[in-house]
């Protein structure tokens, strides 16, 4: 059972690796393209739906890392009712049509947990995304104003 527990922090470890790298990423792309007006609604929207779907894939990344790893120890049949169980799990849905074997449920709480936080970290960079095109926007609204 302990060495279960290491093999689902390491898991929880490397959705945070993932997260982190795939977030610098996406905020080093998107500081590159703050030279981009951001004036009009098009533009805006087509800049949140980038972050969103970027955001989006880097969950998918993880949640297939949690469903590779319990078809390669046998605790589920087969890939595609690992990837509903661990995105289900990783979203904390947990609708319990599928479960794991009593020797890996405590599998199930700490992805569980990992999603819940990677999903709040997400929300938060999204959040900031938010307020940085509003600071831009307002920005861009003064300046106009006083000239």
């Amino acid at each position: 059972m302990y060495s279960s527990i290491f093999f689902a922090w390491g898991l929880a470890a490397i959705t945070v690796v993932v997260h982190a790298v795939g977030l610098a990423l996406m905020l080093k792309c998107l500081s590159r393209r703050n030279n981009v007006p951001l004036r009009q609604l098009g533009a805006i929207s087509a800049r949140l739906v980038w972050v969103v779907c970027y955001m989006i894939m880097l969950h998918l990344i993880a949640v297939s890392i949690w469903a590779t790893f319990y078809v390669w120890q046998g605790s589920l049949p087969d890939f595609e009712t690992a990837l509903y169980f661990s995105g289900v799990t990783y979203a904390t849905i947990g609708y319990g049509d599928v479960v794991l074997v009593k020797p890996w449920r405590l599998f199930g709480l700490i992805e569980g947990l990992t999603g819940i936080i990677m999903c709040g970290l997400s929300t938060g960079v999204f959040f900031a995304e938010v307020n940085h095109i509003y600071q831009m926007t307002h920005a861009d609204k003064d300046r106009g104003e006083k000239t």
